[in-house]
């Protein structure tokens, strides 16, 4: 099932990254997801929304010569930022070490979110990678997506602080629905444990929809990739994580599609999700 940039009610998806805690692997997951996706045919916009300490770019080898605060300071538009990466995905990169950033005041995020509904003529699938914790930053791009995929790992913390970021969103925010992903596991057995583990808890206390969206198996040359500054799915890409990857692709496809927007900033997803393709040439 490949996206056809000619069907006019073709509907981008918008997709959240996030993971609670940092060192869960969330960033690998937002770059090999948004590769697999890109190389089945769809036009992928990766976002790197960690305003304060970006990765995106260091992880791929990149070198921005411009990035959001430039777009947040009236210096270029959004559009002047994006790079090219593996497999032809655009990425927008963020900053890192400006503390400015990560500051930002609700009129700044929603500013900088509506900035994306020019562009959602030429994109498939958005792929949002968020900073870690629950800092307004995290808070306002997941409320902004309308599929949230929170990762968790085989760690005490990673299992307390996503609990914990699913109680803000589903308590002061009123966001009910997310996909659970597995990260580092050594079998199909123990993300699923994970998963029972996170949803033992949420069931107790919060009422919520937990979907089991896979596992991601520890793969060695997931690190040696990450050495070599290149995405796994492109330089090992026959090897188990790589496939796990396009497995998570493949499996999102399947997903229901949002009917509408999730109510948050609704001007900028109204136009992003419901938006008919365009028939110009991709963005450059």
């Amino acid at each position: 099932m490949v996206a056809n940039s000619n069907t006019k009610d073709h509907l981008t998806r918008v997709i959240a990254v996030t993971g609670g805690k940092g060192g869960v692997g969330k960033t690998n997951v937002s770059i090999n997801l948004a590769i697999s996706a890109a190389k089945s045919g769809q036009r992928v916009l990766l976002l790197d929304a960690d305003l304060g300490l970006a990765n995106v770019d260091v992880l791929l080898g990149l070198k921005p010569k411009r990035n959001l605060e430039a777009v947040l300071k009236g210096e270029c538009q959004l559009e002047d930022i994006i790079l090219t990466g593996p497999a032809g995905i655009k990425i927008i990169p963020a900053t890192s070490g400006t503390q400015s950033m990560v500051k930002l005041s609700e009129q700044e995020h929603a500013g900088l979110i509506a900035a994306f509904s020019d562009l959602a003529d030429s994109v498939d699938l958005l792929v949002i990678d968020t900073a870690a914790g629950i800092s307004d930053s995290v808070v306002n791009f997941v409320r902004a997506a309308q599929e949230v995929v929170v990762v968790v790992c085989d760690e005490p913390s990673s299992i307390t602080d996503a609990y914990a970021l699913i109680k803000v969103l589903r308590v002061q925010y009123n966001v009910d629905g997310f996909r659970v992903l597995a990260n580092q596991t050594r079998s199909e057995a123990e993300g699923r444990a994970l998963f029972k583990r996170l949803v033992a808890v949420t069931d107790r206390f919060l009422d919520v929809n937990l979907r089991y969206a896979g596992a991601i198996p520890y793969d060695d040359a997931l690190r040696q990739a990450v050495k070599k500054q290149e995405a796994v799915t492109e330089v090992f890409p026959g090897s188990k994580v790589s496939k796990a990857f396009v497995k998570l692709h493949s499996d999102l496809l399947d997903w229901p599609r949002p009917e509408g927007p999730s109510g948050y900033l609704q001007f900028f997803v109204e136009q992003l999700v419901a938006m008919r393709v365009s028939t110009e040439p991709e963005f450059s």
